[in-house]
């Protein structure tokens, strides 16, 4: 899986996808986003690999859209851009690998929307975040959506009526963010939680991250018709049958993925 755009490194049942633009601070632009969209897929596609990390290289995470793309172009190209970014972030959540945000440094705009759109995530102390769009008339209205879901209507508003950026601390306050950790702390603590994502059923985890995403905006009776659904399904499954008998035996399981 290499890509020109994104390093792909494997390691186990992890891979760690890295956004390889620092000189420019890792932007979104069309051939990165499309990159990322087809190696996701690709990982989607492979029972072998359990669990995504996403990072950035050098001293940013992500700035968002490559503005020099966004200068003098037609109403088509735009729609193409914006389309693609949705894409980008529906295919983080719809692939079965649990996916998680490792950040340093700044996530601003889409990336900043990159973030929010993780199944987790976890950042360096000297994070930062913000979706500045307001400050050169171009206003967040596509990284609103997933920042909105993931802080709150208020929260979400002041950071993109203002463009002023939050802090780690803040991200983790508000649910940007999982946790916070040490800058040195920053890979060994997503490898973490990776691996303790990449222990448990594959099967499970990934009935699990589709019916989260699947009931998080239905009312509350239709969520519970659904998830009441799916766990009884999740039940018969063979990998329920053996956690369960592993935790009734004292035992560690052993997952056949069923």
């Amino acid at each position: 899986m290499a890509a020109p755009y994104l390093l792909v490194e494997e390691r186990d049942a992890l891979v760690t996808l890295t956004m390889n633009r620092p000189e420019k601070r890792n932007p979104l632009s069309v051939a990165m986003m499309t990159e990322m969209v087809e190696t996701l897929k690709a990982i989607g596609r492979r029972s072998d690999l359990r669990a995504v990390i996403l990072a950035g290289a050098g001293s940013a995470f992500s700035a968002g859209h490559d503005l020099g793309e966004l200068r003098g172009r037609d109403i088509a190209f735009y729609r193409h851009v914006f389309d693609l970014c949705s894409h980008l972030m529906q295919t983080v959540q719809a692939i079965p690998q649990p996916v998680i945000a490792r950040v340093q440094g700044i996530a601003t705009a889409a990336g900043c929307q990159l973030v929010a759109s993780s199944d987790v995530a976890i950042a360096s102390e000297s994070a930062a975040f913000a979706t500045p769009g307001v400050r050169i008339g171009l206003f967040c209205s596509t990284p609103m959506v997933a920042l909105a879901r993931a802080v709150g209507r208020k929260r979400a508003m002041e950071m993109l009526l203002t463009g002023e950026p939050i802090d780690a601390k803040t991200a983790a306050e508000w649910g940007l963010v999982n946790r916070v950790v040490p800058a040195a702390e920053l890979v060994s603590a997503a490898d973490h939680l990776a691996r303790r994502i990449a222990d448990a059923s594959p099967l499970t985890v990934t009935m699990g991250k589709q019916a989260f995403y699947a009931q998080i905006d239905l009312d509350q009776a239709r969520a519970y018709d659904y998830a009441k659904e799916v766990m009884s399904l999740n039940a018969m499954a063979a990998d329920a049958q053996e956690g369960i008998g592993a935790f009734l035996e004292k035992r560690k399981p052993v997952w056949c993925g069923r």
